[in-house]
């Protein structure tokens, strides 16, 4: 499968998820979708980022916008992460990588000195057809959530 481009439309998906489900991109037909993909549970940046999609959770879901986070992490580790963070989104994991290479977010990192690869903190936007309609990259925790919610006002 190749890589996603704005303006195409993203390929259903299936993922396990906290609450003991499997989440499909299926099940949120006409609703817009961001799917933020972050490198670890409960490290400080991956903390701070799913509290500021939390803390804004009323307004995503006032513009119609169901939020995902995305990890390589297992279930286990989701579920302790989502309940001490209250976050009232699931989490969703990718521990074979599938939507992490479909969107192009695995990257090599520099962790302590050695090369690693890892999650390189990225989200997308969907719209309620399921066409890519905004992406963020190398994205810098503060204020992203934000400008998440600018481009949603914009579709």
């Amino acid at each position: 499968m190749g890589k996603l481009a704005i303006g195409n439309k993203v390929p259903d998906f299936r993922l396990p998820a906290t609450g003991d489900k499997t989440v499909s991109l299926a099940d949120f037909s006409g609703q817009r979708v961001v799917l933020y993909f972050y490198p670890k549970d409960s490290t400080p940046g991956c903390t701070t980022e799913g509290q500021d999609f939390r803390d804004r959770i009323n307004t995503f879901r006032r513009r119609n916008t169901a939020v995902l986070g995305i990890s390589r992490d297992s279930l286990k580790s989701h579920e302790n992460f989502r309940t001490k963070q209250q976050f009232p989104f699931d989490l969703l994991s990718d521990s074979d990588e599938k939507l992490c290479r479909l969107f192009d977010v695995i990257r090599e990192k520099n962790m302590y000195g050695r090369k690693v690869m890892g999650i390189e903190r990225s989200t997308f936007l969907i719209d309620e057809n399921g066409v890519l309609r905004n992406e963020w990259r190398k994205v810098k925790v503060a204020g992203h959530v934000e400008e998440v919610l600018e481009a949603i006002k914009s579709l």
